[in-house]
């Protein structure tokens, strides 16, 4: 079979994640084998550029592209001497002098990203930004301007379709102007690389028309798998045999805490849930549990241990659980009272009233009952008691007598009927007289604070215009059913964690605990010799840190600590790691690196921040999504040099032919 090689050049390059893949890619048709070569690629950041080298063998050129006017805007002063603006033979000298048969953009996506306010990405910092994009694509269409690229792919997040659309309709206009047929699409890159995750992402794709007549088909889809399926072959979090990567993030204890009650598969709104009094949840108790069974129970229908000289509660289970006393026996209540015919328990040396049911209701009186005069208010109708010398003894008497006229005081701050007569207005204006008035009426009048109904018309909006003047709210039937899990508008899945068999979520560049669902419920135990220290509801154990063994009291809120809490569901609800992240972008498979992290080669990205390493994970474009896209991409190019330009395939066409006679707006080409 002949072999023919394909090159491959990627602007904005990051970490490398999808020229890897596209490395991975092999193409083929009958008599044709496609060899993808990677030409290298251009970004601005250094240890991008550093992971580009790890992950491809070859170079990636550090260089900003901005243009002057965009780097002002940007960074809000002047670029540093010696800084020139990047141009086409820059690009040209970033892939060796060589040309590309295939491109790949994937620019800074942040101005776009829902994540970012509309306010905010309308400022020219982040319209500078997004900027990036048009320009990118001109420094690549002039460089090879000569010898046009046969397919370019851009890759973006899905809200560049509306946020910048006016950035894309030049994109297409100049795509079109260089001879190309452009079609914009969306796809699920967990779908195209059978990933753990599902990540929606827009892609325009454009086919010089001249060079690759064939069509390009759209990779097949396939099944998301869970997040289990990935992890499951991983080692247990902080098992440094897998790397520094693979440690877990220090957080707090009471995030720990919200992590523990949030139902796997939910997020910060099963919260909402639990009982809270003065601070403290009324249902859980949340306590140490010490090692050795210390302080343990056992159960009815356990067999204990061997019961040595100094077995006590403290130092092992020499308690149990006994089914046999009813509830509030006596034994066990404190500050009991027995009626008098009941029968009391056992008197022992250290009984009194606060250390069980050592009281009795007692209703037998030692002779007449002594001051029960005392305070007495005798009724109107009735007898009074003898007159004594104590003169505050039983001499009241309960009159029912005012010695006011029964209209006296009906005036004061009486509210009128709408359809009665007013009182008589005197002169003091307030709490004398019917002054007040019950009016039925509305109208425009009473418009403070108002309410709008549905189906009514809203009150003239004038310049002054707040919540307090005019009816500027409006009373909407319209139920919120229809929200569910995913809505951002609802959630953003802050505090959310994803059940063990699901699949996760896109993976974000700023992916943490409590902006996304970002922990897994993790059935896996952690290893028993790295217990210190458990904690209560099912049990629990602290990992790591400068924690002595044996301490009873459990972390403060605001500790920073790595913990393990068995949750009611019976997993440990954790944050990923950032080596998982990686895993779930098919950056880094754990099979690849089983015998090599054996042999202390783990996976490593460039520097020592997991923040960094998490951004340049959240940008990349899964690995095995850039692999099965360029496969078909390299198919048809393969047929074009073979001189066909047919090809059978049950996937739809990415782009066909006859788009350049007709087009709409939006890039969906016909």
């Amino acid at each position: 079979m002949i072999q023919s090689d394909i090159n491959h050049f990627h602007l904005f390059a990051g970490a490398g994640s999808g020229a890897a893949g596209m490395q991975d890619a092999a193409p083929a048709i009958p008599g044709l084998q496609g060899r993808m070569v990677c030409l290298g690629g251009i970004d601005v950041d250094p240890a991008g550029a550093e992971d580009f080298y790890r992950f491809t063998g070859v170079r990636c050129a550090v260089r900003d592209l901005f243009s002057r006017d965009q780097y002002v805007a940007f960074h809000g002063h002047e670029p540093p001497a010696g800084w020139v603006e990047a141009l086409p033979a820059d690009v040209r000298a970033a892939a060796g002098g060589r040309r590309p048969n295939i491109v790949f953009l994937s620019a800074p996506c942040k101005g776009f990203s829902g994540l970012l306010s509309q306010g905010l990405s309308l400022t020219a910092k982040y319209q500078a930004l997004n900027a990036l994009t048009l320009r990118g694509v001109w420094l690549m269409l002039e460089a090879w301007k000569d010898d046009p690229v046969e397919v370019i792919l851009f890759e973006n997040v899905p809200r560049i379709a509306t946020r910048g659309r006016h950035f894309l309709d030049q994109i297409v206009q100049l795509l079109r102007h260089y001879g190309y047929v452009v079609r914009e699409t969306a796809h699920d890159c967990g779908e195209l690389g059978g990933l753990a995750q599902s990540r929606k992402r827009f892609l325009l794709i454009a086919r010089h028309a001249d060079k690759v007549p064939a069509f390009i088909y759209e990779p097949p889809k396939r099944p998301l798998r869970a997040v289990g399926e990935i992890l499951g072959r991983m080692h247990l979090p902080g098992d440094l045999r897998a790397g520094p990567m693979h440690r877990i993030p220090n957080l707090s204890w009471k995030t720990w805490v919200r992590l523990a009650f949030v139902e796997a598969g939910s997020d910060w709104r099963s919260l909402n849930g639990l009982a809270i009094e003065g601070g403290h949840l009324r249902d859980y108790l949340i306590v140490p549990e010490m090692h050795r069974g210390a302080l343990g129970v056992h159960s009815m229908g356990d067999t204990a241990g061997v019961v040595a000289g100094r077995s006590y509660p403290l130092n092992g289970a020499f308690s149990v659980a006994d089914p046999r006393a009813a509830a509030g026996a006596a034994q066990y209540s404190q500050f009991g009272v027995m009626r008098m015919e009941d029968t009391a328990g056992a008197v022992i040396g250290v009984k009194s009233p606060g250390q069980g049911v050592f009281s009795v209701a007692d209703p037998r009186h030692a002779g007449p009952a002594k001051h029960s005069n005392e305070f007495r208010i005798v009724p109107f109708d009735a007898v009074a008691r003898a007159v004594t010398s104590a003169h505050g003894t039983g001499h009241c008497v309960a009159d029912p007598r005012t010695g006011w006229p029964a209209a006296a005081h009906g005036n004061k701050l009486a509210v009128t009927a709408f359809e009665e007569t007013a009182k008589t207005v005197t002169g003091a204006r307030f709490g004398s007289g019917g002054l007040c008035v019950a009016d039925p009426r509305g109208g425009g009048g009473h418009s403070k604070y108002a309410v709008t109904e549905w189906d009514g018309a809203s009150r003239t909006v004038i310049s002054g215009s707040t919540t307090g003047q005019g009816a500027f709210a409006v009373a909407d039937p319209r139920p919120g059913l229809a929200r569910a899990r995913g809505d951002h508008y609802l959630t953003a899945g802050h505090y959310g964690v994803a059940d063990w068999d699901q699949h996760a979520g896109a993976v974000s560049a700023s992916a943490c605990h409590d902006n996304g669902s970002w922990s897994v419920a993790d059935p896996r135990c952690v290893p028993a010799d790295r217990a210190l220290l458990e904690a209560g509801f099912g049990g629990g154990t602290l990992l790591g840190g400068d924690v002595p063994r044996n301490v009873p009291e459990l972390p403060a809120a605001n500790d920073k600590l790595v913990c393990r809490i068995l949750s009611l569901d019976g997993t440990w609800h954790r944050p990923f790691t950032t080596l998982e992240l990686a895993a779930l972008q098919s950056l880094y498979d754990p099979d690849d690196y089983a015998e090599a992290e054996e042999r202390g080669d783990v996976f490593q990205m460039d520097g020592t921040a997991d923040s960094a390493h998490r951004e340049r994970i959240g940008n990349a474009v899964p690995k095995k999504a850039a692999k099965a896209m360029a496969e078909e991409i390299g198919r048809a190019i393969l047929l074009s040099r073979a001189g066909e330009s047919f090809q059978l395939s049950s996937t739809p066409i990415w782009v066909r032919p006859i788009a350049t006679a007709l087009a709409v707006r939006g890039g969906g080409a016909l």
